[in-house]
């Protein structure tokens, strides 16, 4: 089996039971995304809360494409999301309102030194809804999942929408922080997964019900330490948790930063606007487009840009 002591995802299955499971460990990945940007700390945290939700969800799909998790609302914080490709590149941004952040300077300075977003995500987001998209290009339809944000997290967020619309027992216990000054990440999500053997569902009901709940328990008992200790090995994170229900791990998934952002792309986004939208974006002739993702700057001369929309 391939070794990777961090930045990966990976799937794994409880013998015993129908329950199959996802783990996510992330350290310089997380910690160079959100190092591009200079969020407050509590939004940070709802980067790399959604970072790493997303690889726990793309990680249950056979998809070549790209894996968005995104959320939206009427709050200070406008957007939050974060897209996979099948070959585990991701990235995250987020959008937001600082001068509603403002409304005083004890709140302000809470922000910037608070790390913790759990138990605010209605006071930043207000109402809003979270989408799940897997687009595979022109020639396959894209699929879409639609709920309203709820909870007090966005793991609380995404058990929700699987309560809701997908019925399957899902849970999911996360921890994000720093380590080190460097920020971490780390996730397991379990899925009671539906027997499609009907009599061996009736007769195992019951049996599948304790294995869930006990399997919860000890999913709960997992430490923000453990998950951030990056000399903790996964595997035996997860032999601690479940020995005694058998484990088989597959194979781990390697994940990378990258961003999808280019000139010819940010020309293309320059080409559909008006004269009069270049000539308001122009400093002293000259128009910057940043990369709300990567926060890579690029930088045209407004004549050009003029003369070859003309």
């Amino acid at each position: 089996m391939t070794i990777i002591n961090d930045n990966f995802f990976q799937t794994f299955q409880l013998e015993t039971s129908n329950i199959r499971g996802r783990i996510v460990r992330l350290g310089s990945v997380l910690d160079e995304i959100l190092g591009a940007h200079d969020y407050p700390l509590p939004i940070s945290h709802l980067v790399a809360e959604t970072i790493t939700l997303s690889l726990c969800l793309s990680s249950m799909l056979k998809y070549e494409g790209i894996f968005t998790l995104q959320a939206q609302g009427d709050g200070p914080l406008k957007m939050l999301v974060s897209d996979v490709t099948s070959a585990g590149i991701v990235r995250a941004c987020a959008s937001f309102d600082a001068k509603r952040f403002q409304n005083s300077r004890e709140q302000l300075s809470a922000l910037k030194t608070t790390e913790s977003a759990q138990n605010h995500l209605a006071q930043y987001f207000g109402k809003g809804y979270i989408a799940f998209t897997v687009d595979q290009g022109k020639h396959t339809e894209r699929y879409q999942g639609i709920v309203e944000l709820k909870g007090s997290s966005m793991s609380d967020c995404v058990q929700h929408y699987f309560a809701q619309s997908e019925q399957i027992g899902t849970a999911i216990k996360m921890a994000v922080g720093k380590r080190d000054g460097k920020w971490r990440a780390g996730a397991i999500m379990l899925q009671n997964m539906p027997d499609e053997n009907s009599k061996s569902k009736e007769i195992l009901g019951n049996m599948d019900e304790d294995d869930w709940r006990k399997s919860m328990v000890l999913l709960e008992s997992c430490t923000e330490d453990e998950f951030l200790d990056k000399n903790l090995a996964s595997d035996d994170l997860l032999i601690r948790l479940f020995h005694e229900d058998g484990i088989r791990v597959y194979d781990p998934n390697k994940v990378q930063k990258g961003c999808r952002c280019d000139l010819q792309r940010v020309e293309n986004i320059l080409s559909t606007m008006s004269a009069d939208d270049i000539t308001d974006m122009s400093i002293d002739g000259k128009i910057e487009m940043i990369c709300e993702f990567c926060s890579k700057a690029y930088i045209f001369d407004e004549a050009e840009i003029l003369h070859k929309n003309s």
